[in-house]
């Protein structure tokens, strides 16, 4: 039975293996080239270390997929919105793991203090991670278009968002009334 949980060190080399799969195959994300094993322990660690959520799918000792959550801007007033990010192993496709995996992070996010959640998801074309989104509650806000060039074609980025906890509805308290730097 697969089980959610949080990242280790140990989970390093599947993610990266996940996420160069999708560099080099995918338009999900507008990165070109792979980065290493030790670029993705960095990206981790700088998640990790801003108390936000980084999280893996597993099976049978095998990583199908990751997911997390970033400041979606550095800048003070944006210190309650996260950007997410998942990933899925090509193997692991259409088994609702992606969206229980998303929808652990939405919840680990909300437990962080994070009041917006938004997806900047690459390519318009991208059913599969927009599908994913709005079956776990995020709703589309926008399009941008030809924003990015891979595979010798012009890409959008299709923009979703989902209000967590109490959204904007209060003001926010606790750790997060801080910086995010």
């Amino acid at each position: 039975m697969p089980l959610i949980r949080p990242s280790t060190d140990n989970d390093v080399a599947a993610i990266t293996a996940i996420y160069r799969h999708h560099v080099l195959h995918g338009t999900g994300t507008f990165e070109i080239e792979p980065p290493s094993e030790s670029d993705m322990f960095a990206r981790r660690a700088d998640v990790l270390a801003k108390a936000l959520p980084y999280l893996v799918v597993e099976d049978q000792g095998q990583i199908l997929g990751f997911a997390y959550c970033n400041w979606f801007k550095p800048r003070p007033a944006y210190r309650f919105s996260a950007e997410d990010s998942i990933y899925m192993a090509s193997d692991a496709h259409r088994r609702g793991l992606g969206r229980a995996l998303l929808a652990e992070l939405c919840a680990n996010a909300e437990r962080a203090g994070v009041r917006k959640l938004i997806a900047v998801i690459g390519d318009s074309a991208n059913a599969g991670s927009v599908g994913v989104h709005q079956r776990v509650g995020f709703r589309h806000v926008g399009t941008i278009a030809s924003c990015g060039w891979k595979f010798e074609r012009w890409l959008d980025i299709v923009l979703m968002e989902k209000p967590l906890g109490f959204a904007d509805t209060q003001p926010p308290a606790g750790s997060l009334a801080q910086s995010p730097q």
